[in-house]
């Protein structure tokens, strides 16, 4: 048993042996391998450097030879821009040199010609002097000859002068003026006559009372009232004077404002057609009245403007041109005028080629202020200007509504076509009434005018002021001045009166011989 364990101790130590000598000869191996592969991985370091080195070599020996390319280059290019700089700056010099020797040449021509010039500026001093020593001479001579001083000779030649210049006016200004006349008259009478043919309004002077017809006489009784109460009550509620007089089955209704007379008619028919009079019923009455006529001149402004042909026209225009219905003017219905003015203006635009609508805008509502003028203060011209500017109607409408009565001198040619159709609406036979008096101041200013002339002996207004005739005295105007004087009358005629139409300023001149015979 023990030699067992003996030869097992010894095996077992014979293989650890035999481990450990393989294990250092193992190391050794690894050593000696390693130890190659350094001395193999050194010299192929050793390889690789020495072939850097050369490449290296061999590029900086390439790069030094393509600088010295470059170089070489550089150089030639930069001495021939050297070259080209040096033979333009050589041109440039010459240029300069030339254009000096050229200015010293004109410098030396200059001051030969000013010396030239000096010289005979002193030759044409001198030769002056001498003129002018010979005209005080000659001048001299002619005063002793004709005994005559110089101012007392341009005085008879501006005497003269002025006459021979008076004459050649007085022709030029009245051959103008007939020239002018006869081409503006034809135009004008062209123009109008087209435009009154296309459009012959009817008209009627509007009165400043209603009559009222009544069913019998019995009715004015119950209208006056136990001891007049209904009669007050209705001129207070109406504002309008009821006049029963003597007349079978009538009663008057007076005021100068249509729109109560109107309201006052419409009341009274409807109290005698309902049969009860008292004051609450007349109240009543009236206040539906006064509705009833608001929506009837809203219908006649809406009628005025589709008859027109007019569109986008502010509502509340609309109402104040129906409240024209019910305005006058001299007698005159001012819707009936303003709706006449509008269809002229358009047909005088479009005979001009202008705008039609905007003149027949301009025409239908120039004289809109007199909707307003009882309520208002200020002239209808103005408070149209307002109303117009107030709803945003375009500048061309405005001033035409501003320059139809010349308050603003008109400067277009609508503000020119609305005037003349509102004074041949207004001039019209029968279109307006004047009272007496003041026809009569209005035909006594005019021949007062005429007489504050110079020369004036005395003069006439005729055919109902369309026409003045004066006489003047042949010893103190001349045929030459007839022609000026009427001109100077007719300014101030159209400068200080103011009158519907034209006047025709006809000057009479008679010369007279007077002999007697011993």
């Amino acid at each position: 048993m023990p030699e067992t364990w003996i030869i097992i101790l010894v095996a077992v130590v014979v293989v650890v042996l035999a481990a450990f000598i393989a294990f250092r000869a193992g190391i050794a191996f690894r050593r000696r391998a390693a130890e190659q592969a350094v001395g193999s991985a050194e010299e192929e370091a050793k390889k690789i450097v020495n072939d850097a080195i050369k490449n290296a070599e061999q590029k900086l020996k390439e790069a030094a030879v393509e600088a010295k390319d470059q170089a070489y280059q550089l150089r030639q290019e930069a001495e021939k821009e050297i070259k080209d700089r040096r033979a333009e700056v050589t041109r440039q010099e010459r240029r300069i040199d030339q254009k000096e020797e050229a200015m010293d040449k004109k410098t030396e021509a200059l001051e030969k010609r000013e010396e030239d010039l000096a010289q005979r500026k002193e030759l044409a001093e001198a030769r002056l002097a001498e003129i002018e020593q010979i005209k005080e001479r000659e001048l001299q001579k002619l005063e002793s000859i004709a005994s005559l001083t110089q101012e007392e000779a341009r005085g008879v030649l501006l005497s003269r002068l002025d006459e021979q210049l008076t004459h050649e006016k007085a022709v030029k200004i009245s051959a103008f003026e007939t020239n002018i006349k006869d081409e503006a008259d034809d135009l004008a009478r062209e123009l109008i006559g087209q435009a009154i043919a296309r459009c012959a309004a009817d008209h009627s002077s509007e009165a400043t009372i209603s009559v009222v017809a009544l069913p019998s006489d019995e009715m004015k009784g119950r209208i006056i009232g136990r001891e007049g109460r209904n009669i007050r009550a209705l001129e207070t509620a109406t504002g309008v004077d009821l006049i029963i007089d003597d007349t079978p089955e009538t009663i008057t209704l007076s005021s100068f404002d249509p729109v109560r007379r109107e309201v006052a008619r419409q009341t009274l028919e409807k109290l005698i057609a309902d049969g009860r009079i008292h004051p609450a019923r007349i109240e009543e009455m009236v206040e539906k009245s006064r509705r009833e006529m608001e929506l009837v001149m809203k219908r006649e402004g809406e009628k005025a403007v589709m008859e027109v042909g007019l569109h986008s026209v502010h509502p509340d225009i609309v109402k104040l041109i129906g409240r024209l219905k019910y305005r006058t003017s001299y007698g005159q219905n001012v819707l009936n005028h303003s709706l006449e003015v509008a269809n002229l203006s358009g047909i005088m635009a479009a005979e001009l080629g202008l705008n039609v609508t905007q003149a027949k805008r301009a025409g239908l509502l120039h004289d809109i202020g007199k909707a307003l003028d009882h309520e208002i203060e200020g002239s209808h011209v103005q408070i149209g200007v307002d109303v117009a500017k107030k709803y945003k109607e375009s500048p061309a409408v405005i001033h035409a509504i501003e320059a139809h009565h010349g308050d603003t001198e008109p400067t277009t040619t609508l503000a020119f076509i609305v005037t003349a159709a509102d004074a041949i609406s207004a001039a019209r036979p029968g279109a307006r009434r004047e009272n007496l008096e003041s026809y009569i101041k209005r035909l006594e200013n005019l021949e007062e005018i005429t007489k504050s002339f110079a020369g004036v002996e005395s003069s006439y207004a005729i055919q109902a002021g369309r026409e003045v005739r004066i006489l003047v005295k042949p010893e103190m105007v001349s045929d030459d001045q007839l022609v000026l004087l009427a001109h100077d009358i007719s300014e101030k005629i159209e400068n200080e009166l103011d009158y519907p139409g034209q006047i025709k300023v006809n000057v009479v001149r008679e010369s007279r011989a007077i002999d007697y015979a011993k």
